[in-house]
């Protein structure tokens, strides 16, 4: 978009943000056509849903773990957990900015179902995978190792998922017109 484009659209302000309008421009191939969402965008978006499923995640592991209680109600807990708080961090955002409940929870729900069910799948994916995590007790490197290893692969998955998304109007595209 140029100059010309923001003074046309009414918006000759000079505070405009030029990391939105370097991301927008990044998304225009040379035809002038929208060629989705910015890996940066992306990286944001999934930024955000790492963390609030971080939290359940961890949360949900170190009780499981805490409690000793077996493989699958642990994973469970942290899953859901997750996804809780997922949701949380977003339905706190989009009604802070004046959003009602109802519609808050549509906009996180769209925003972030397929992110968090996909973090969801590698991080416990791999966890299951490493031989001993399951098994590890909090005291043990193993058990955030496997943790943090799982949050690691699951943001290089998740980013080329939520900038598909993003570039189609959907996950946290959903989210964007209430920051």
């Amino acid at each position: 978009m140029d100059h010309a484009a923001h003074r046309a659209s009414g918006r000759t302000d000079a505070g405009h943000d030029h990391v939105e309008h370097a991301e927008r421009a990044d998304r225009i191939d040379r035809g002038g056509r929208a060629s989705g969402a910015s890996w940066v965008t992306a990286a944001k978006a999934t930024l955000h849903c790492l963390t609030g499923c971080a939290v359940g995640e961890i949360l949900g592991m170190a009780v499981g773990t805490a409690l000793l209680w077996g493989n699958v109600p642990t994973m469970a807990l942290a899953i859901v957990l997750a996804f809780v708080f997922g949701y949380s961090f977003t339905l706190f955002a989009v009604r802070r900015a004046g959003l009602g409940l109802k519609a808050a929870v549509k906009v996180a729900l769209a925003a972030d179902t397929v992110s968090i069910a996909v973090m969801e799948l590698v991080d416990n994916g791999i966890i299951a995978l490493v031989p001993g995590a399951m098994d590890a007790h909090l005291s043990e490197g193993l058990f955030w190792a496997s943790l943090l290893g799982g949050f690691v692969v699951a943001f290089l998955v998740t980013t080329p998922v939520n900038k598909w998304l993003i570039g189609r109007g959907r996950g946290h595209a959903v989210v964007h017109a209430y920051h």
